[in-house]
């Protein structure tokens, strides 16, 4: 029997463990990403607020893979897939396959505002997370030098906008960097004005978790000094004045948008039906209308009887479907029976700062001290190599102790400094 090529389409959470699993099956497996490494997204708000490094939560594909024979990685972006041919066209020249797995995750939705896209920050890729900490720094560093009054206000007001598990992460962070660094490393400025507003336009902080995760993820934040406001839409953003749908006008220079996000399409499957820019497939991640083409994690849109209104957009929904997209490849090729995918909820959680946190387990809600601890160990967990846990571990030991990090450093590009000066 001829080996199968099996090209994936992004290498995260989903792309990742689908191709670690196949890779000692018989069969080619090609692994294409625009980056060069897999990155532990639910940390990125750390690496943001100068916690950790980018590269304590980065995994570069080619060591991931340096001892799978039949595991390729290709450096490129995909522009588009042309089924008829089985040939998927890239920045590096075309690929064949004879199976194709859409793993590209999702991409943030400014819900088609071009003025929210320009002038707000987003947090979905390395580059953008390094890009965020260093303006954040640079503004601490600028705020000490301007005179204007409209202009000092502007830069104390720091907005993240949605109130998910991201933007209530990132809020306790930067509420902890203003109360415990800040007076440590400008001791002759006073930061006590810098406000902390979180914005979000649901009713609630994590709305999609209990009422009980909600009631304590506000109370720790406003306890923390964070500005919270709910029922609160954005309208628009010119770099100095966020708007809001009530008429209000905060000036701000740093906004972070954590509001949303939307799949990541791939020009090519007009057969493919569309549920919110997600490939609908069925329960064994086969896209609905074609034969050999699969989708899972964030891009793809599953109805189970569990989850009619399709999986929530979750790492382990993602990290389930690679795996069970795995075991249903090596059942088919030995013409063996294929699995339905089924995810089991092993719960939610979220941290807002020190000894702060909710967790949703099954049949189990708590807060507090030990949630921040469970958060913790299952986070370090979590991150792939031994040298990144250690590396982690020393860092959050580090930080326990001293309540200080060595790791405010601002690294800009060309590119980087560009754009700054488009926003001052």
């Amino acid at each position: 029997m001829k080996r199968k090529k099996i090209v994936i389409i992004g290498g995260g959470f989903a792309g990742l463990n689908l191709a670690r699993k196949l890779a000692k099956a018989d069969c080619e497996i090609i692994l294409v990403d625009k980056q060069n490494h897999h990155m532990f997204q639910p940390l990125f708000y750390q690496v943001a607020s100068a916690r950790l490094e980018p590269s304590s939560i980065s995994f570069p594909f080619r060591a991931i893979f340096r001892r799978r024979q039949n595991v390729e990685f290709r450096y490129a972006t995909v522009e588009r897939i042309r089924t008829a041919d089985n040939v998927i066209e890239t920045s590096m020249g075309e690929i064949s396959y004879d199976e194709l797995v859409i793993a590209t995750g999702c991409r943030t939705n400014f819900f088609g505002n071009p003025d929210l896209e320009k002038h707000t920050m987003a947090m979905k890729s390395t580059q953008q997370t390094i890009h965020i900490r260093n303006t954040i720094l640079t503004k601490f560093e600028k705020i000490m030098f301007v005179d204007n009054k409209q202009e000092q206000e502007e830069l104390m007001n720091l907005v993240i906008v949605g109130a998910g598990p991201t933007g209530v992460e990132l809020s306790g962070a930067f509420v902890e960097m203003k109360t415990k660094v800040l007076p440590k490393d400008y001791p002759h400025y006073d930061f006590s004005q810098l406000k902390i507003i979180l914005l979000e336009g649901s009713p609630n902080t994590l709305n999609a978790m209990s009422e009980k995760s909600r009631m304590w993820s506000r109370r720790y934040l406003e306890k923390m000094g964070v500005e919270v406001r709910t029922s609160t839409v954005v309208s628009g953003y010119d770099g100095h004045k966020l708007e809001l749908k009530s008429g209000e006008v905060i000036p701000t220079q740093t906004v972070i948008w954590a509001a949303g996000v939307q799949g990541n399409v791939i020009p090519g499957l007009e057969q493919a039906e569309m549920v919110r820019a997600r490939y609908t497939v069925d329960r064994h991640s086969l896209v609905k209308g074609y034969n050999n083409i699969y989708a899972i994690g964030d891009i793809s849109y599953m109805e189970t009887e569990k989850y009619p209104q399709g999986h929530p957009q979750l790492a382990n929904v993602a990290i389930n479907q690679g795996r069970t997209l795995a075991h249903n490849f090596r059942a088919k090729w030995s013409g063996k029976s294929q699995q339905k995918f089924e995810y089991k909820d092993k719960g939610t959680m979220a941290t807002v700062g020190k000894h702060k946190a909710v967790v949703e387990l099954p049949n189990f809600k708590f807060q507090g001290y030990f949630a921040w601890m469970v958060w913790m160990a299952l986070h370090l967990m979590l991150i792939l190599s031994v040298r990144n846990k250690i590396a982690v571990f020393f860092n959050w030991a580090w930080r326990y102790i001293t309540g200080d990090t060595s790791l405010r450093l601002i690294l800009r590009d060309e590119v980087d400094r560009d754009v700054m000066r488009r926003n001052d």
